[in-house]
């Protein structure tokens, strides 16, 4: 998707929150602690100009980087007044044909229903499953998702994702 689906500004209080902790937090690792953080740091300040359910661009020069990708909107979200600190946020996510979305991971839970189409996904630790038309799919907070993709090369792919993750409804993607 390439139109964002909230302002920056929207998140700018918490990402600096974010950062300031992982500064502080910083100072106290290893060198190779250092450079997974950095990583983290950047993976989380540019999730907020990233759609927030489709995942990060695939390295560039793979065959994955040559497919569509997946575009999302977000058509609700609301406060759990029952759970409190916690939201329910409901995305839409298109499948072009042969969209491939590659790794990532969600920090709340995530039930997936597919709409229309076929998509193909797979968790770590699972086999690969075909989910078509009326089928869902779970995922637990912090899963490594290692790829969704629609594998039909004519039909498009649709379904709606509904995550239960932390209050003001983001951010929800995670990098790998």
């Amino acid at each position: 998707m390439n139109a964002r689906i909230f302002p920056a500004h929207r998140h700018a209080g918490a990402g600096l929150a974010a950062l300031a902790v992982a500064a502080a937090g910083w100072a106290l690792l290893p060198h190779a602690g250092r450079q997974s953080t950095l990583r983290l740091i950047e993976d989380i300040c540019s999730s907020v100009s990233r759609p927030m359910f489709s995942s990060a661009p695939a390295p560039e020069g793979s065959a994955a980087a040559a497919r569509p990708q997946t575009s999302s909107r977000v058509i609700s979200c609301e406060a759990l007044p029952n759970v409190p600190g916690k939201s329910v946020t409901t995305v839409i996510v298109d499948f072009p044909p042969m969209a491939y979305s590659p790794a990532h991971r969600h920090p709340g839970s995530v039930t997936a229903i597919i709409l229309d189409g076929t998509v193909r996904s797979q968790l770590a630790g699972t086999p690969v499953g075909d989910y078509k038309s009326g089928e869902t799919f779970f995922e637990p907070p912090g899963t490594l998702h290692l790829f969704a993709e629609n594998p039909d090369p004519v039909k498009p792919a649709r379904l709606v994702a509904v995550f239960v993750a932390e209050e003001n409804c983001g951010p929800l993607l995670l990098p790998p």
